[in-house]
């Protein structure tokens, strides 16, 4: 593997019935050992599970577990700094809330990271009560994600379970078009357009358009 490629692994069985699974794994990115090691205290002692790397390199080069998890990493390091890394993840569509600090902070570089999506930005040095409370946002953000991940997973599992033909009424329903002009479009009769319609709300979990159209946003067709 390229020391750049990043990939989710399968969920890690020893490291998911640890009990600080329930609070989340924090990757921690610092070429100060120092840091790193305090860090890794601060974490544990609320109940993280933590990984640390000394390099952005380091950590893009292996595979993570598939579970709630934060980034916390300083912005300039030897190689790949912190923006580099986001923009890394951002690319693998590794969508992981990142918490920045650095030594050498200004504001342009504060908002930066905030326009890139950073939960937080924190200069160096600062209190422990401080970043406690920047990864616990970043956590909750995380877990919004995933649930959002996850009802995206479904809605698509619902539509690949629909008929070639029931996929073609639904794009008309969700597009607002009524059964005459779907018919139409589609060179079948009316009430066989009500009936694919009557299967596509069922087979999609949905009892009203507003629902579909809801669902087809997070769909894509395959």
């Amino acid at each position: 593997m390229d020391s750049t490629e990043f990939a989710r692994s399968e969920p890690d069985r020893s490291i998911a019935e640890d009990p600080a699974d329930a609070c989340g794994m924090i990757i921690v990115v610092d070429d100060d050992p120092l840091v790193r090691a305090s860090l890794d205290s601060l974490f544990r002692s609320v109940g993280y599970a933590t990984r640390l790397y000394p390099s952005a390199r380091e950590a893009l080069g292996e595979p993570w577990p598939d579970r709630l998890m934060c980034v916390v990493t300083d912005v300039r390091m030897p190689d790949i700094g912190g923006f580099e890394l986001q923009a890394s993840l951002a690319s693998r569509n590794a969508e992981i809330p990142i918490v920045f600090m650095t030594g050498h902070g200004d504001i342009p570089m504060t908002v930066r990271a905030m326009k890139a999506g950073a939960v937080d930005f924190l200069s160096k040095p600062f209190r422990d009560q401080d970043m406690l409370d920047a990864v616990s946002a970043a956590m909750d953000r995380g877990r919004v994600d995933r649930e959002v991940e996850r009802g995206n997973a479904h809605a698509q599992s619902l539509y690949d379970g629909l008929t070639p033909r029931e996929r073609e009424v639904m794009r008309g329903v969700v597009r607002g078009q009524l059964n005459k002009q779907i018919a139409g479009d589609l060179g079948i009769a009316e009430i066989t357009v009500k009936l694919h319609r009557s299967n596509v709300m069922r087979k999609m979990g949905v009892r009203r358009v507003p629902d579909l159209v809801r669902l087809a946003g997070s769909i894509s067709d395959r």
